[in-house]
């Protein structure tokens, strides 16, 4: 059994750029905690909070409440595991009964909870979960490297049903949105802490973050000391200004504003080893590295990752399916076929990949997708198929899912070992020879165009001659 406590305190008033949002407070802090026992990981877990006394913030459109929450998660020990205080604002934008769009703001409740909320370790990912309001969520997970952590994507799902914010919404029902964390990696035994007010934007959504302090993967059950800063509450250096003589005067000076800072690629995905056993023998063997490509407003890229991935499928003579399933949140399925089953020489080619997101919370379907009339990836039987470089398959006109370094074999494995690989175009050492032969070609229809302009240049000569 695990046991967690969940901390609701009122938003302390500073000065923020963006309106309501205290910029730089104290700890939030409570006298009334409430503690709620766990059930396994990933069960639901009942939390309770009671309100202390709220302050009230006058906003742009009026006043509201915000709330501070704190989640702190415990191992089968009892001791802390991650650790989690912030506050939080959404500004969302809809469109209204009317056509028109209209922004609201979403803000935490005092009766926020923490269910679904886990530890991790070394191949599951954190997560930290909130519910709150009428059918609103927040999460996001934590991945671990050997010296860091760093928060991977976040997951906002808000409910138009809930009428005291959005009144007059068209669209009815929860909605989600996944946003990429643009913070970069923490070392481990580090908290990290940001005062001042920070924004992430994606899609319709605004979220504003404002006194957090983040340690995932605690060790020996206490939260460090050592903290790691976010960009806006380190201090900035003021311009200099020369001295002067008291008769001198001097034009005032303003400093140049920074250079916005670019978004940060994101890297390829590693690369995984999944295989599938009929009975003892291994019958597929697939080594690859996965990323998915969700376009929505703005893409969005999600590498999967291969130490929270576990592999499952079937294998047949004629068809065979590689199930992956990356923490309950991301499932991809590809099934392979052989063509001309009966011919002497035959080949098997990727026929299908299918894509389906997951609600960690509850494990509802966010999104699917599914190609079911591919012809990639084609092998004789009894060989492997290899392309080290990127490829990219097209499910539908919003997902993609990108390749890198895949080598897979989906039937007649022997000895547990790949078989002979067939390489993919890309990869061959041929592949100079395209624009070789492109030339070649456009050479000769020079040459051809050129000898019929001087043929018909000669016979329109010969129309002129006398008889």
């Amino acid at each position: 059994m695990t046991a967690s406590e969940v901390f609701v305190a009122p938003a302390r008033p500073g000065r923020s750029p963006c309106p309501g949002v205290p910029a730089a407070a104290g700890s939030s802090s409570s006298t009334t905690t409430t503690t709620a026992a766990m059930g396994p990981r990933r069960s639901a877990a009942s939390s309770r909070g009671r309100l202390l006394l709220p302050l009230l913030l006058l906003g742009v459109s009026g006043f509201f409440q915000s709330y501070a929450v704190e989640v702190d998660i415990k191992d089968a020990s009892n001791a802390t595991c991650l650790y989690a205080n912030w506050m939080m604002r959404f500004l969302i934008t809809y469109e209204s009964n009317n056509g028109d769009y209209k922004t609201t703001t979403l803000n935490l409740s005092s009766s926020a909870t923490h269910n679904g909320s886990v530890c991790g370790n070394d191949t599951q990912a954190a997560l930290v979960a909130v519910q709150f309001g009428e059918g609103h969520s927040w999460s996001i997970n934590i991945t671990k490297n050997n010296e860091t952590y760093q928060g991977d994507f976040m997951t906002l799902t808000y409910n138009t049903n809930d009428t005291a914010v959005f009144p007059d919404a068209k669209r009815k029902g929860p909605v989600t949105i996944f946003i990429k964390d643009p913070a970069g990696p923490v070392q481990l035994n580090t908290v990290f802490v940001c005062h001042n007010s920070f924004v992430i934007e994606a899609e319709n959504i605004t979220q504003i973050f404002w006194n957090v302090t983040v340690q995932a993967f605690v060790q020996n059950g206490t939260v460090s000391k050592k903290e790691t800063r976010c960009p806006a509450d380190r201090p900035t250096s003021a311009p200099t200004v020369p001295p002067t003589s008291a008769n001198a005067t001097t034009a005032p000076t303003t400093a140049a504003p920074p250079a916005p800072t670019p978004p940060k690629p994101v890297e390829n995905p590693d690369t995984g080893n999944y295989s599938l056993k009929s009975g003892n023998k291994t019958c597929f063997l697939a080594t690859v590295g996965l990323q998915l490509n969700i376009s929505q407003d703005k893409p969005l890229l999600i590498n999967i990752n291969p130490k929270t991935t576990v592999a499952d499928g079937a294998c047949g003579n004629t068809t065979a399916t590689l199930k992956l399933n990356d923490g309950n949140s991301t499932l991809i399925g590809f099934t392979f076929a052989v063509k001309n089953a009966s011919a002497s020489v035959q080949k098997f080619y990727l026929r299908e990949v299918n894509v389906t997101l997951l609600n960690r919370l509850n494990g509802s379907v966010i999104s699917s997708a599914d190609n079911n009339n591919l012809s990639k990836w084609d092998a004789f039987l009894g060989s492997s198929y290899m392309c080290r470089k990127e490829q990219t398959l097209q499910i539908n006109e919003n997902v993609q899912v990108h390749t890198f370094n895949l080598w897979i074999q989906p039937f007649l494995v022997e000895a547990n070992k790949f078989a002979t690989a067939e390489e993919c175009l890309a990869d061959s050492d041929l592949n100079f020879l395209i624009p070789i032969a492109v030339g070649v070609a456009l050479g000769f229809l020079i040459i051809l165009v050129f000898i019929s302009y001087i043929i018909g240049r000669r016979k329109s000569r010969t129309g002129y001659q006398s008889v």
